[in-house]
């Protein structure tokens, strides 16, 4: 939905690709509707009788990832009572989907790379490769595939396989003219779905929607309007109705600070407790890392889901970089996560745009390690370039 340029312009890139059997690569942010387009992809196409089968490669275990898209024979694991066709059989003169394509490890990378030039399907026990099947392959990621390949986590043969027509959706914040048409169609899909009322807004909560930059796109901005419905009583919506998340953004910008955000503990040296404020959710969360959890889980995966913030992710690091005193190095280890996952980490940061400046942390720039410097420095490059 929207007038502006930028969907403007991809809904023609849609219109072209939906004419094309091609495989088709959608590149772009967490929430700007991946989905959505290879929907529109498949609707709009030759397919659009047949069925359209999704998969989230980040949400089903690589144990079961290539039972899930290929089936499986009886016996060939514990469990197998039966045989069962994969998702890319029950696709079969259809379209497959697979998002987060990123996060799909190099061994089941390898499996997908035979069926995509193939078509031919081997389930997991089987003795030889069953018939061939007629799906179109489109495929998501939030990933920079290219700086995958270069920190050897994706095929570039892959790559290539799959990047036949490659479609890039604009996050939200690149065409605020949208924000206003989806803010109202959300809103009535929400008060339609709960049976509630269609709230009203005040023009300043309005206008304070319009101007959050929205780092989880359009799904935060549904789900925002959805909690917007279900928790309004009487009255339009003021702007002290609406979530943190979206009136924090001006507590960043004022110097009073917002009661609901707290400076950085009084344990860090005096001479440097102004330079970062961290948000309360970002001192829980450190509190729970320095208990024993992982980066990964306690936050990466909350963030990805959206229970978590880009400015709680940023007040994390920069609460982190206060303790190691800007080592990144040790910050990883802090987080719980082994020294191989030291460029996965910096590859996250930059991405999110959470990879900020150690040199204001360290007592001397001298006692950096250098290849402490050197890997941060090309991760900030790579993220300025993206």
């Amino acid at each position: 939905m929207g007038t502006s340029a930028a969907v403007v312009a991809l809904r023609q890139e849609v219109a072209s690709a939906a004419r094309t059997q091609a495989k088709v690569l959608i590149m772009g942010e967490t929430g700007v509707g991946k989905e959505v387009v290879s929907r529109l992809i498949h609707n709009q196409g030759v397919r659009r009788s047949r069925r359209f089968i999704a998969v989230n490669c980040s949400g089903i275990p690589e144990t079961l990832l290539e039972s899930e898209l290929f089936g499986h024979v009886k016996g060939s694991f514990t469990g197998a009572y039966r045989d069962k066709p994969g998702l890319a059989k029950v696709a079969d003169g259809g379209t497959l989907f697979l998002d987060e394509l990123g996060e799909m490890s190099l061994r089941m990378q390898s499996v997908l790379l035979r069926f995509a030039e193939t078509g031919e399907i081997q389930p997991v026990g089987a003795d030889g490769v069953s018939i061939g099947t007629d799906v179109r392959i489109i495929t998501a990621t939030n990933r920079d595939l290219r700086d995958r390949i270069t920190l050897g986590e994706f095929r570039e043969d892959l790559y290539y396989r799959l990047n036949v027509i490659t479609l890039r959706v604009p996050p939200l914040r690149d065409r605020a003219e949208d924000v206003r048409i989806l803010l109202r169609h959300f809103l009535a899909q929400a008060s339609a779905s709960h049976q509630r009322p269609v709230p009203e807004l005040t023009a300043a909560a309005e206008q304070r929607l319009m101007a959050h930059r929205w780092p989880g796109n359009v799904r935060e901005l549904k789900n925002v309007t959805e909690r917007l419905v279900v928790r309004h009583s009487d009255g339009p919506i003021t702007v002290e109705d609406l979530p943190l998340e979206v009136i924090g953004d001006d507590a960043s910008r004022n110097t009073a600070p917002d009661p609901r955000v707290t400076s950085v503990v009084a344990s860090l040296p005096s001479g440097r407790r102004d330079e970062v404020r961290t948000t309360r959710v970002a001192e829980q969360l450190w509190e729970r890392l320095m208990a024993g959890e992982n980066f990964w889980t306690a936050v990466h995966q909350p963030f990805k889901n959206h229970d978590l913030t880009r400015e709680d992710v940023r007040s994390l690091i920069a609460r982190g970089l206060q303790h190691t005193r800007g080592s990144y190095r040790q910050l990883v280890a802090e987080f719980r996560l082994p020294a191989s996952d030291y460029k996965r980490f910096l590859a996250f940061l930059s991405q999110h745009d959470c990879n900020l400046s150690f040199q204001r942390h360290r007592v001397s720039d001298a006692q950096a390690p250098e290849r402490d410097r050197c890997d941060l420095a090309a991760s900030t490059q790579s993220g300025s370039h993206r």
